[in-house]
């Protein structure tokens, strides 16, 4: 029988981790964590990879975190900075991403943990890994790591310390992250052009270019979603509100769409949503047309964060220094919502929403010159809400059946106009039978308005189109399940240029065509197909990075836009001869051994970029086909991807 190989290292962690004894298996790893530091080991990227993989899969055990796992971490990525002959030698390269890594697991639950991990010094290193002292790959895992630790009321005066820089920093990352990402490694189509370190952090060289992409669009979003928390921890405690209501910023929080590979993050819009709770967070948001009309949009929209728009304009008009500025707009998008029942776990939503309107109906002859528009709203919203509920308060059952019977005929009426090309005339039939039909005729109200919907459609009159369907998929049961409806404002939103809601309704639409009790066959309409494949493309993650720099040389980018390179020449007094160097030394880097990248336990089972390419018809869509299909788990990708619950 062939003998068993005996390590000759008497510190051999994984010897360590064998030991049977407790307490010697106790010493064994206080040595290892307190020596490693500063001994030089090939195998020390395993066994921080290894080290990795424990924090991901147990993060709560306190093992580790007792036994001085968060200063060892600390100190390994301080000698990646600051000797970059070790950081180049074997596989060191990787060491810094893991250290961080390790210290962010650790720290996202356990509040003791955290505490530890302040007292062990891991700000300074995490700091200095913000700054960009090595790459965007070490970046994404220290604002990680950092954001954890500011969630906590014991260890948040640790990053605050250096507020300005963190805020500042963090800011810049939120802004550019996609654009990093994007200009240095997803735009380099040339495989052995890549920095390889990154791509065998991403993928470790299973499945391409493809796979490196998809990893990349995730660690992306991810590193937007982890800076949007830890500015977010800042805002909630009312610190540094002039830096973050930074005009400019709020707009760019606007297109941060979060929920992407975070599915918990609402990415910029719960960060505008913190600082609605603030007087200085509302003071600048108002101020700001585009931050207003995103919130308006959101409010309309079937996005999971719908409520969060709805949040945030019903705190700006209760507010008496921002709802003048704000009401000219928001009223407008809000009217077509006041019968709304639940949205984002809440109930009496609309009735919420009517009682803020009506406090302007009822004073609007004391307030400032008013919108023509918004007061007509107005007045449609006091009839509606108040007079009709007078009206009908005393109407019996056998008159409620009368009048369902004259509104069917007014419906059918409109119906024949609408085939016969007389669509003004169909809308006036479908109008008479909304005022006609009582309130407690949801279901019936809900399809005047769709019908209705689709009419302003053929006119192009698109925000009617919308306003009518929104209202009737505020009729519906649950909200936003009126398939009809959802394709008609899809197709609207798509008129006003509006990608993502359109994308957002017609991915709803599509999840509906399949869940049907009616359908038979599992099958997509080649239209509702058309319209994902254009918006996906318009609204994938890096398409804004794509449209500012393919006809750039990356050299010319770097220039004019002061990315990551720039910045940390700025930042650590060195050139571009150190960051060169570790690009040509990683070509040489051999990674076999290494587990996975894997990241936290998530429930989207597929990213934005795989949901890419169903637009690209890499799974075999026939746009052109009337009997086009597609399999239950694209459009489980897109609704996931999307922020939709199936």
């Amino acid at each position: 029988m062939p003998m068993e190989e005996t390590c000759s290292n008497p510190s051999c962690f994984f010897c360590t981790m064998k030991e049977s004894d407790p307490l010697l298996r106790r010493a064994g790893i206080i040595k290892c964590f307190k020596e490693m530091p500063i001994r030089d080991d090939q195998e020390h990227v395993l066994v921080l990879s290894g080290l990795w993989n424990i924090a991901m899969t147990q993060p709560n055990d306190p093992e580790f975190p007792s036994l001085g796992i968060f200063q060892c971490m600390a100190s390994l990525i301080s000698r990646g900075i600051n000797d970059r002959d070790w950081l180049l030698r074997d596989q060191n390269i990787y060491i810094p991403y893991y250290a961080a890594h390790v210290i962010g697991s650790y720290t996202m639950n356990k509040v003791e943990f955290a505490e530890e991990a302040v007292n062990s010094g891991v700000v300074i290193p995490l700091m200095e890994l913000l700054r960009g002292k090595i790459s965007w790959v070490e970046q994404r895992v220290a604002v990680r790591a950092l954001g954890h630790l500011a969630s906590y009321e014991a260890t948040f005066h640790a990053v605050a310390e250096r507020e300005e820089e963190v805020v500042e920093l963090v800011m810049k990352i939120a802004a550019t992250c996609l654009d990093v990402v994007y200009i240095e490694l997803v735009g380099v189509k040339d495989e052995k052009k890549r920095l390889k370190y990154h791509c065998d952090l991403l993928s470790r060289g299973v499945g391409g270019l493809e796979m490196e992409n998809r990893k990349a669009e995730e660690w992306a979003s991810q590193n937007q979603c982890w800076s949007i928390y830890l500015l977010s921890s800042f805002a909630s405690k009312g610190k540094s509100l002039n830096l973050i209501c930074n005009q400019k910023f709020l707009e760019d929080l606007c297109d941060m769409w979060g929920g992407l590979m975070n599915h918990s993050s609402p990415g910029g819009f719960g960060l505008i949503r913190i600082l609605c709770y603030n007087k200085t967070g509302r003071k600048s948001i108002a101020e700001s047309k585009h931050v207003i009309e995103a919130l308006c949009n959101l409010s309309r929209s079937s996005d999971d964060w719908q409520y969060m728009g709805v949040d945030c304009l019903l705190l700006l008009l209760k507010d008496s220094d921002t709802r003048y500025k704000v009401m000219e707009i928001s009223v407008l998008f809000l009217v077509d919502l006041v019968e709304v029942q639940n949205l984002g776990g809440r109930t009496k939503v609309g009735e919420s929403i009517t009682k803020v309107l009506l406090l302007y109906y009822k004073t609007k002859k004391s307030m400032p010159i008013i919108n023509k528009s918004v007061e007509r709203a107005l007045n449609l919203l006091w009839d509606l809400k108040v007079q009709r509920r007078k009206r009908e308060r005393p109407i019996s059952e056998e008159e409620v059946g009368e009048r369902r019977v004259l509104v069917n005929l007014l419906k059918q009426q409109g119906n024949e106009k609408f085939w016969a090309g007389e669509i003004e005339e169909a809308i006036s039939k479908y109008t008479e039978g909304l005022s006609l039909c009582p309130l407690k005729l949801r279901k019936d109200r809900l399809v005047l308005y769709s019908n209705r919907a689709q009419c302003y459609l053929l006119l192009k009159d698109a925000e009617a189109a919308i306003s009518d369907s929104t209202r009737a998929l505020c009729l519906s049961n649950p909200v936003n399940s009126h398939n009809k409806s959802l394709w008609r404002r899809s197709q609207a939103y798509d008129m006003k240029g509006l990608a993502k809601e359109s994308l957002m309704d017609c991915i709803m639409f599509v999840n509906g065509c399949i869940t049907s009790k009616k359908a038979k066959h599992v099958k997509v309409p080649y239209y509702a197909a058309r319209m994902i494949g254009k918006q996906m493309n318009a609204t994938c993650l890096f398409a804004s990075a794509e449209v500012k720099y393919c006809k750039k040389g990356k050299e010319q980018v770097h220039e004019s836009n002061g990315t990551a390179d720039r910045d940390r020449d700025d930042n650590d007094g060195e050139g571009d001869g150190d960051r060169g160097a570790i690009m040509m030394k990683q070509k040489e880097i051999s990674i076999s051994g290494l587990s996975p990248i894997l990241e936290e336990p998530s429930t989207r089972k597929n990213s934005w970029a795989a949901t890419q390419k169903i637009s690209r018809r890499k799974k075999g869509m026939m746009v052109g086909s009337r009997d086009f299909k597609i399999s239950h788990n694209n459009i489980q990708a897109l609704a996931h991807t999307c922020n939709h619950k199936l």
